[in-house]
């Protein structure tokens, strides 16, 4: 699936956002609002990722995400 499908149905994947990053909360991911650079700066500040790291977990979640 590529981003601009997961950018339109954020609400529905959201959940599953939630599973692979617990520590962000349902308020963050709403704020997120399925930008991927948005939920690239929230991994970074979240988690402690650097740019690279928080880019990677982002592309493996778009490759594996089902909606």
């Amino acid at each position: 699936m590529n981003w601009d499908q997961i950018e339109g149905k954020w609400s529905q994947v959201k959940g599953q956002a939630k599973q692979k990053w617990g520590d962000l909360t349902d308020d963050e991911l709403d704020k997120v609002e399925g930008k991927r650079d948005v939920l690239v700066g929230k991994l970074q500040e979240k988690y402690g990722y650097a740019k690279e790291k928080a880019e990677k977990e982002v592309a493996e979640f778009e490759s594996t995400c089902s909606c």
